[in-house]
């Protein structure tokens, strides 16, 4: 699978940010190239699914399969790609894209999936879309339905992630006057305040630098990266002999 092809899988990169990468990469190509090949990607992977004796194969010698279904959209407005992956084998068993994400489309996913593979299922896994949870019951009733560990982890971790919120809130407060010290120096090509902005630059892209919750918090990234700058700045007060106020 070529880098773009996976962006747009496992990444959820739209078509947009995929085109700016092929860009930043020399890549001369448009965006509505971007979409034909995503397009062109897609019809390949249902060709290759649709070797049903290949899926039933993989079914049979586990003997039950759990299944695991995603959507994925690489821009606003267009077709969604939903996967259903095997769970045990890491198998990728269907991919198709549908106009919309309605329980009834879902459901009929799931229908040829359940009727394709000769071994019961034993359980499936997905995110809390609604419309998925209520495919499943009308599509697979009795079967166990659970949140991928990203999701139980994402609801666990609310205390923290709000705790850890306020926290990167109150430290913005203690940086706000970076665009006043800037200004200070913008106009001057001293040594000294080229490493002054040096550092406002470094400030600046910790503010915007943000982490993925639960697992990555923003508020102590940026706790982490502010007291790196302000290390360096001791190191630097100290090696030329400044004394602090």
């Amino acid at each position: 699978m070529r880098w773009w092809e996976r962006c747009a899988t496992f990444e959820h990169r739209s078509i947009s940010q995929i085109h700016q990468q092929l860009r930043n990469r020399g890549g001369e190509i448009s965006e509505l190239s971007v979409t034909h090949l995503l397009g062109r990607y897609d019809e390949l992977v249902a060709l290759w699914l649709s070797d049903h004796s290949r899926l039933k194969t993989i079914a049979k010698k586990q003997g039950r399969v759990i299944l695991a279904i995603d959507g994925m959209q690489p821009d606003v407005g267009h077709e969604v790609l939903w996967v259903i992956q095997e769970c045990l084998s890491g198998e990728i068993l269907w991919a198709k894209t549908l106009l919309s994400s309605r329980n009834e489309d879902l459901a009929a996913l799931l229908w040829e999936v359940k009727n394709t593979l000769d071994v019961p299922i034993d359980g499936i896994v997905s995110d809390g879309q609604q419309s998925i949870r209520k495919a499943v019951e009308v599509e697979l009733p009795g079967i166990a339905h659970g949140l991928c560990h990203f999701h139980y982890l994402k609801e666990a971790a609310k205390v923290i992630y709000e705790a850890d919120r306020h926290a990167k809130k109150e430290l913005k407060k203690h940086v706000r006057g970076i665009r006043q010290i800037e200004r200070s120096v913008n106009d001057s090509n001293e040594p000294d305040t080229k490493v002054t902005r040096g550092y406002c630059l470094a400030v600046r892209g910790s503010l915007t630098n943000d982490g993925r919750p639960p697992l990555n918090a923003s508020g102590l990234k940026l706790q982490e990266r502010l007291s790196l700058i302000e290390q360096s700045l001791e190191r630097v007060t100290k090696k030329r002999g400044y004394q602090n106020p």
